[in-house]
C-alpha cells in the first residue's frame, strides 16, 4: 500500500503543508531541507547546505530559496512563499496543486491557463542541486523568472545585512557565480538554457522561521540576492537550474539530471522509504565512511553510531552494507579511541554500545567471532581496562592525583563489580539534557542500563577470547560476570510491589534506590547475555509494557510519576525539562521488541507486527518518508525533536529484521 501520498485539497493550507519536511541528501554531507511548500521555517533549512573544509567541516547554508515569478502578458504570479513579520509574502503556495515527494521531490503550480512542473535533485555524487522547469500547459507566451536568495552563514546561526558582504555576480558560461565571503566555496548558479542574468544586489529584511521562534532562538534572518535569472518558456519545454560548487558544462545538465533521477525509484510504500531513509545517514568522504546521528542538526557521534550502525546498515533489501559496517567501526578505533574512550566525551554508556554493534555485525563478517577479535580485540580490552581502573577527565593537569583519588574517577568499577558514574555538573548517560549548568535528569552512581551494558560487554569479550586463545585475558576476567551477575540484582531489583517488581533506575550513595519507572532496565533484558532470568525478565516486560509503551515508542518516564511532562515544547529550557520526563523515543522500541521475542518467541509476532505498523502513517508527517528524533509523551503523541533521526530509523528496520526472522523458524 501506498503510504507517501499527500492531500491535494490541503496543500495550500499551510497548517498542512508547513508540518511537511521534505529532506534530500547528496551522501557527502549536503542536503536540502525545507518544507513541502518550500517555506523556509528552521534556520537550517535551505536548497543547498553543505560542508565547507576549509572553515572546519561544518555544514553552511549557501543557498536558502529560490523564488519563482512565471510572466504572462507582462503579468507576474510569484510562485514563493516566505514569512515576514506578521505575514507571508508572497503567497505562492496558493497555486500549488499536486506535490510528490518520490522518486524525487515535485510540485506541480496551476496559475490560470499555466501549468509549471519544478523537479528538485540533489546529485549524489557532487554538491550539486538541480531544479527542472517544465512548462507543462500555458495559453500564451510565457517567461519564468528565478531569484536566487543567498545566506553564506553556519546553518546554527543568522545572517544579518553587513557590508562585508561581496554583492557581486560573476559571469560564467550559462550564468553567475557568487561568494559572500572569502573561504566559502563559489555558489555556481547556471542555466541549462541561455538565460539574461540582471543584475540587481539587493538585501531582503527579517525572513523569519517560526519553528525557531517556537524553540526559543533567533528567528529573524536578512538574506541577500544578486539578482535573477529570466527566460522565455515554451510549452512542453523543460529548463534546469544548477546550483553547484564546481562550475559546470551547461549543455550537460540535462543529461546529468536524466542520469540522476534514472537512479532512483519510486518510494511511496513503508519499508522502502525507511530502507532509503537509513541510506541517508551514511555520509561518504574521501577518506572514511560516518554516519550522522540525524537531520538536520546532528553531526556523526559516536554513542548514535554504535546504537544505529547495525540497523542502517545491516538491513538493507539490497545485502548487508558490511563493508560500510566495518569502516566506519575501524575509523573510530584508529581515530577516536583514546585510552578507552571515544573522542573527548565522558558518557558511561557509548564505549559499551561499541560492543553491541560487534555482536550485531558478527554473524556478517568473514570469520566471525574470530575476526572480530582479531580486528577489535585490542579495542574491547582498553576500553574494559579503562573502566575497570577508572577514567576521569583532569589526567593532564594532575595525573598522580588523579590516580590515588578515586573520585576523580568519574566512570569506574566500584567493589562490587558494578560500573559508577558521576561528575559534577554533568550527566553522563544518555539522558543527558542540561538547565542551568546541571542536569535535568540526575541519574549519578550505579545506572542500570550502563551496567546491563557492562555486563554484555565483559561476558561477550571473555566469549572471544577464550574461542581465539587469549589465556590471559580469561584468566584476569573469569570471575568478572558472576560478581556483576550478582551486585546486578542486589543493587537494583525492587520489590515494593511483589507482584510488579522492577529494576531500579540509578543507585546512589548509601545504596539509595531511584524507584522512577524508565525504559532504561529494557537493555537488562534485551542484550545478548543479560544478567537477569527469564521471570526476572518477564517482570520487567510487563511493567514496560504497563507504564512505559506507546504506539509511536517506549515512554522515558511512567505518567504516574508527578515528575512526568507528556509535551515536549516550548523554548530550550522547557523542552530539556521534559526531554526525558515521558518523551517517547522510538529507538527503544528496539529493544522492547527484542525482549518480546526472547519472552515469547512467535507469540510476539503479532504485537510486534502492530507496534511496526503504526508507523507507516507517520511517515507523512513532520520529517517525510523517515521516523523522528522523538514524540511527545502524551497522545496523539505528535513528533519533536531531529525530523529524521539515525537510531529510530534503524530500530524500526531492526523490528522488522526480527519479524522476518521470527516468521522464518
Amino acid at each position: 500500500m501506498a503510504i507517501l501520498q499527500f492531500n491535494k485539497q490541503a496543500l495550500g493550507n499551510l497548517e498542512y503543508s508547513l508540518q511537511r519536511e521534505m529532506l534530500s541528501t547528496n551522501r557527502a554531507g549536503g542536503y536540502m531541507n525545507t518544507t513541502i511548500v518550500c517555506c523556509n521555517t528552521r534556520k537550517y533549512h535551505g536548497l543547498m547546505v553543505c560542508p565547507v573544509d576549509d572553515l572546519g567541516g561544518e555544514d553552511y547554508v549557501l543557498l536558502s530559496s529560490l523564488d519563482e515569478t512565471v510572466i504572462q502578458h507582462e503579468q507576474e504570479f510569484n510562485l514563493a512563499i516566505h514569512r515576514f513579520p506578521g505575514i507571508y509574502e508572497p503567497r505562492g503556495h496558493k497555486y500549488i496543486v499536486d506535490f510528490s515527494y518520490t522518486p524525487t521531490p515535485t510540485i506541480i503550480y496551476r496559475v490560470g491557463g499555466v501549468l509549471l512542473k519544478k523537479e528538485m535533485l540533489w546529485v549524489h555524487t557532487a554538491e550539486q542541486l538541480l531544479i527542472r522547469y517544465t512548462l507543462l500547459e500555458a495559453r500564451s507566451a510565457t517567461k519564468l523568472r528565478l531569484r536566487p536568495f543567498l545566506a553564506f552563514r553556519s546553518r546554527h546561526g543568522l545572517s544579518r545585512e553587513n557590508r562585508e558582504a561581496d554583492g557581486k555576480s560573476y559571469a560564467i558560461p550559462g550564468g553567475v557565480k557568487s561568494r559572500l565571503y572569502p573561504r566559502f566555496p563559489w555558489l555556481n548558479m547556471q542555466m541549462s538554457k541561455n538565460a539574461k542574468f540582471v543584475t540587481a544586489p539587493d538585501w531582503y529584511h527579517d525572513f523569519e522561521y517560526l519553528e525557531e521562534e517556537r524553540r526559543g532562538y533567533p528567528f529573524r534572518e536578512d538574506l541577500l540576492t544578486t539578482g535573477y535569472f529570466e527566460l522565455d518558456i515554451a510549452t512542453g519545454e523543460s529548463v534546469i537550474f544548477s546550483g553547484s560548487t564546481a562550475e559546470v558544462e551547461p549543455e550537460r545538465l540535462p543529461a546529468i539530471f536524466e542520469e540522476e533521477i534514472a537512479r532512483r525509484t519510486v518510494k511511496t510504500e513503508f519499508l522502502p522509504a525507511l530502507y532509503h531513509s537509513a541510506r541517508q545517514f551514511l555520509i561518504i568522504k574521501e577518506n572514511h565512511t560516518s554516519l550522522t546521528a540525524g537531520y538536520p542538526w546532528y553531526n556523526a557521534r559516536s554513542r548514535e553510531t554504535f546504537m544505529a550502525l547495525a540497523g542502517i546498515t545491516l538491513t538493507q533489501p539490497q545485502g548487508p552494507m558490511v563493508e560500510q559496517c566495518v569502516e566506519i567501526l575501524d575509523y573510530h578505533v584508529e581515530n577516536r579511541l583514546h585510552d578507552g574512550i571515544f573522542g573527548t566525551h565522558f558518557a558511561a554508556d557509548t564505549q559499551l554500545w561499541f560492543f553491541h554493534a560487534l555482536q550485531q555485525l558478527e554473524p556478517y563478517i568473514g570469520g566471525g567471532k574470530g575476526e572480530i577479535w582479531a580486528r577489535y580485540g585490542t579495542a574491547m580490552k582498553e576500553i574494559l581496562y579503562a573502566y575497570r581502573d577508572g577514567v576521569g577527565n583532569d589526567r593532564t593537569e594532575n595525573e598522580a592525583d588523579w590516580y590515588e583519588d578515586e573520585e576523580h574517577r568519574y566512570i569506574r568499577m566500584a567493589e562490587n563489580a558494578l560500573i559508577w558514574a558521576e561528575m559534577p555538573g554533568r550527566a553522563l548517560t544518555w539522558m543527558n539534557t542540561m538547565n542551568d549548568g546541571q542536569p535535568v535528569t540526575r541519574r549519578p552512581g550505579f545506572a542500570v542500563e550502563v551496567n546491563a551494558l557492562w555486563y554484555n560487554a565483559v561476558c561477550y569479550a571473555l566469549e572471544l577470547a577464550g574461542l581465539c586463545g587469549d589465556d590471559a585475558f580469561v584468566q584476569e576476567w573469569i570471575e568478572m560476570p558472576e560478581r556483576i551477575r550478582d551486585n546486578f540484582k542486589a543493587t537494583f531489583w525492587l520489590e515494593q510491589n511483589p507482584q510488579q517488581p522492577y529494576l531500579a533506575d540509578y543507585v546512589y550513595r548509601n545504596g539509595e534506590k531511584n524507584t522512577d519507572i524508565r525504559p532504561n532496565m529494557l537493555l537488562a533484558c534485551s542484550l545478548p547475555y543479560s544478567p537477569l532470568n527469564d521471570y526476572e525478565r518477564q517482570k520487567i516486560f510487563t511493567v514496560v509494557e504497563a507504564y512505559l509503551l506507546t504506539p509511536r515508542g517506549i515512554r522515558t518516564l511512567s505518567p504516574n510519576s508527578p515528575l512526568y511532562q507528556g509535551i515536549c515544547r516550548g523554548n530550550e529550557y522547557c523542552r530539556n525539562q521534559a526531554r526525558h520526563q515521558g518523551t517517547v523515543f522510538a529507538w527503544l522500541l528496539e529493544h522492547y521488541v527484542r525482549t518480546g521475542f526472547g519472552l515469547y518467541g512467535k507469540g510476539f509476532l503479532m504485537q510486534a507486527r502492530e507496534l511496526l505498523g503504526g508507523f507507516e502513517e507517520d511517515l507523512l508527517n513532520y520529517g517525510i518518508g523517515s521516523v523522528p528524533e522523538a514524540y511527545d509523551g502524551d497522545a496523539p503523541h505528535e513528533a519533536c525533536g531531529a525530523i529524521s533521526y539515525a537510531p529510530s530509523v534503524a530500530a524500526l528496520l531492526m523490528v522488522q529484521h526480527m519479524i522476518r526472522k521470527a516468521e522464518a523458524n
